[in-house]
């Protein structure tokens, strides 16, 4: 594994001499616009081994996505090489149609801490609830990004992490609306987290789990969501959706295409420049939104 390697998996050309906060950003978003959120090689009969080295051979040099535990490892090795003092932590989801968050710990994102002052950085989301930008440690604060304002709560000891929604304006409806949890408005909740330090080992049973339970959503839909310079793309089984942030005052623009088998391969290729080794089966079970912007 190398560094320079992985700078030109992301087109990461700037200077790193120093671990502050400007170089930070700066990879951080170079990552999350060269690597797709994606879970496709369970979709193409791929076993997904959650080590270092495979993570590193299949997204740096296949030049693939992956999942959280994928994507925000890598990026973990990453900032640990450049000499930043970073840490694994554990987040358990918040879903909607359940009103609540996940009993297990089901997510993976970042703590860094430059000079004292403590950042969450997560890469591995994916979909409108990505953050493009390191958020400071602070409760209560909004902290405005090009995809909308982001806010940490924090209550005896457990961090919530939400996002202050924008409107959707959706041509092919001639319409607008609020997508997602309506009896929140336009606050989305994403996920809670302890500062307990991880271990990506913690991760192993959750990566099998994923892989082999029928009733996960990412066994029920293939995805692969990949952020933009002013938005985000999003395939979901044949569905593709297209985001364009604050297109007007506190309004997205979203456009939405349903594609034939041939075409889902042309797209994987030509907007998220991925290219698969196997053939992919594409899949959106019925019962679910097609459109999975507003729930990776």
């Amino acid at each position: 594994m190398n560094i320079q390697e992985y700078f030109g998996r992301i087109s990461y050309k700037q200077p790193h001499k120093d671990a502050d906060l400007q170089t930070l950003t700066a990879i951080f978003q170079h990552h999350i616009q060269t690597i797709p959120f994606e879970n496709l090689s369970m979709h193409c009969g791929e076993a997904i081994k959650l080590d270092l080295q495979s993570t590193y051979n299949k997204i740096v040099r296949k030049k693939r996505g992956g999942w959280c535990l994928e994507i925000n490892h890598l990026l973990f090795w990453a900032l640990q090489e450049l000499g930043y003092d970073v840490c694994i932590l554990g987040a358990h989801s918040y879903e909607p149609a359940e009103n609540g968050y996940t009993a297990e710990m089901n997510h993976i994102l970042l703590k860094v801490v430059i000079k004292g002052d403590s950042y969450i950085v997560d890469a591995g989301f994916g979909g409108a609830y990505q953050m493009w930008q390191p958020l400071m440690l602070i409760s209560g604060k909004d902290q405005a990004q090009v995809p909308g304002i982001f806010r940490l709560m924090e209550d005896n000891g457990t961090w919530y992490f939400e996002k202050v929604k924008r409107k959707h304006y959706i041509p092919e409806r001639g319409d607008t609306d609020f997508p997602d949890t309506p009896e929140l408005g336009n606050i989305r909740k994403i996920y809670r987290f302890t500062l307990e330090p991880r271990h990506i080992d913690d991760f192993q049973e959750l990566n099998t789990y994923l892989q082999v339970s029928p009733d996960n959503i990412l066994r029920k839909k293939s995805i692969c969501t990949l952020q933009t310079t002013n938005g985000l793309l999003a395939l979901v089984g044949w569905t593709l959706t297209e985001m364009k942030y604050n297109y007007m005052e506190d309004m997205d623009l979203v456009t939405i295409t349903t594609l034939t088998d041939e075409e889902v391969e042309k797209t994987l290729k030509e907007k998220f420049k991925t290219v698969l080794e196997n053939k992919l089966v594409p899949v959106n079970v019925r019962g679910l939104p097609p459109n999975l912007v507003d729930k990776i």
